[in-house]
This record gives C-alpha cells, sequence and structure tokens, in this order.
C-alpha cells in the first residue's frame, strides 16, 4: 500500500497504539481474515512495552506539559518509557542542551508514580 498523502498528525502514546491496535486485531480475528507479520509484531511490540493504562498516559503526558523545562517530545517520551529512577530519566533528557536540578528530577518520578 502507497501512502498518498497525510491528512492529519496527532502524536499519540504508546498505550493509546496497544489500544488501537487491539481494536484492529479483534476485528480482524471476528472477520476471520489474517493479520500481516508487521501487524503481528507491532501488537506484540505495542503490548511489550506500555506499561501505563491509555487514561493514565494521557494524564500524565498533560500534567508533565505543565512543568517549565518540557517539551512535547519529552513528556510522550517519559510516558512510553514510565522511567522509575534517576538515571532512567537523564536517559530520556541525554540529547537535550539543558540538565534538570536533582528536585526536578524527583517531581517528575512523583508524577510518573502517580500515575502507574
Amino acid at each position: 500500500m502507497k501512502v498518498k498523502a497525510i491528512r492529519s498528525e496527532e502524536k499519540v502514546t504508546l498505550s493509546e497504539v496497544r489500544e488501537v491496535l487491539a481494536a484492529v486485531e479483534a476485528e480482524r480475528l471476528e472477520a476471520g481474515r489474517e493479520m500481516s507479520y508487521e501487524l503481528r509484531r507491532s501488537i506484540e511490540h505495542a503490548n511489550t512495552l506500555a506499561k501505563l493504562p491509555p487514561q493514565n498516559s494521557r494524564a500524565l503526558v498533560e500534567e508533565l506539559l505543565k512543568l517549565e523545562k518540557m517539551k512535547p517530545d519529552i513528556a510522550f517520551r517519559i510516558a512510553n518509557v514510565a522511567p522509575r529512577s534517576r538515571d532512567e530519566l537523564r536517559a530520556v533528557y541525554a540529547k537535550e542542551k539543558f540538565s534538570l536540578t536533582g528536585e526536578e528530577l524527583d517531581g517528575i518520578l512523583e508524577l510518573v508514580a502517580s500515575h502507574l
């Protein structure tokens, strides 16, 4: 299948992708159609790595975006990874030109923990 144009673009968390893929999987199984290799691998990836329920991941992103040094890309990465330690969180910020203080890191980790 060739993509001719992109109609719209929206950032979603991995948990939301898992929910959409589960609906696609159920639809295909109900219709008796086979799933492609890529679809099966995508479902497996989403099921393995998504750590939060879709509602919690979206709420976490919204709360993270209220913080001062938070970019949308980083907020979605944090919601997808759900870091539990300072080291894991620093890895998310590794490419940024600034670093966070210990209090800022702890605040983000508390937000993540409250949504797990």
